[in-house]
């Protein structure tokens, strides 16, 4: 029987995290809750919990290149999402997978920097990322201890932003939003630099809570949804946002373990999309 209809696919390409708020189980809890169908290829194993991160079994590239046909032969996306990308080499393999399947949005959050900030990747491999993947992306998603790693600018206040826009703009790929959750203030402040070169500015309110554990996974994989659903990108960063802040809200009184909880991604699921085949 021919079947009428499919789900708009998202494919996360991402980290593991086994206390389910960020990396991979973010992405899945993230594309699902609005209505597309999730897809994952694993790129490496953290040993973590709320607390931190205790050790780090990197994937075997051929594994991942595997884990990328058989997904991209058999599901085929309508938008993609990359986190973690830990070496140079991890970093051609993808790049050399992905070029083959032109077309398709893809949404970079660039994962560098723990939250008590020591590097997680080398210098060497960041090189790689700006020159390998930068340019497949459509929009790259750095924090500001990340956009400081790729511009080498002192990024801290809201005017240090909007001095690095140019920079970040520079790096090769399509577009970038620089997240501002390390501001120190009340109102948080985000940019948007498009391909014309005009920066958008997204504000909203801090919440007082360590429940944002997995926040900039679950930014990325929203972005990628709506982009899936079929949403223009400056429209798909504008509800991924607000995405974002309601499931942070929806978590404020609730404990997750020990340390930085995570978000309420279910907060409102939608039911799935379908579209035609």
């Amino acid at each position: 029987m021919t079947k009428l209809y499919r789900y708009p696919s998202v494919l996360s390409i991402a980290g593991f995290d086994g206390s389910g708020g960020a990396g991979i189980q973010a992405d899945i809890k993230t594309i699902s809750a609005l209505g597309c169908y999730a897809t994952t290829v694993l790129t490496a194993l953290p040993v973590q919990n709320t607390q931190g991160v205790r050790n780090i079994l990197p994937i075997p590239e051929q594994i991942v290149e595997e884990q990328l046909y058989a997904i991209l032969d058999d599901i085929p996306p309508d938008a993609i999402k990359i986190g973690m990308v830990h070496t140079p080499t991890l970093v051609y393999t993808l790049s050399g997978v992905l070029k083959q399947y032109p077309g398709i949005p893809i949404i970079f959050d660039p994962v560098m920097i723990a939250s008590s900030g020591d590097a997680l990747i080398t210098r060497e491999t960041i090189e790689t990322i700006k020159e390998q993947l930068f340019p497949m992306s459509e929009v790259i998603t750095p924090n500001m201890d990340e956009a400081m790693a790729l511009t080498g600018r002192s990024i801290h206040t809201t005017e240090d932003m909007y001095g690095a826009m140019p920079a970040l703009a520079e790096l090769g790929a399509a577009t970038v939003l620089l997240k501002g959750g390390h501001l120190k203030s009340d109102i948080l402040t985000s940019l948007f630099i498009d391909r014309k070169g005009e920066i958008h500015t997204f504000r909203s309110p801090r919440f007082d809570t360590p429940n944002t554990h997995g926040s900039g996974c679950t930014l990325s994989s929203a972005i990628a949804s709506f982009r899936a659903l079929g949403m223009d990108l400056l429209p798909a960063l504008e509800q991924a946002q607000q995405y974002v802040q309601e499931a942070i809200k929806n978590a404020l009184d609730v404990q997750t373990g020990k340390g930085h909880g995570p978000l309420n991604h279910l907060f409102a699921p939608r039911p799935m999309a379908l579209f035609e085949r």
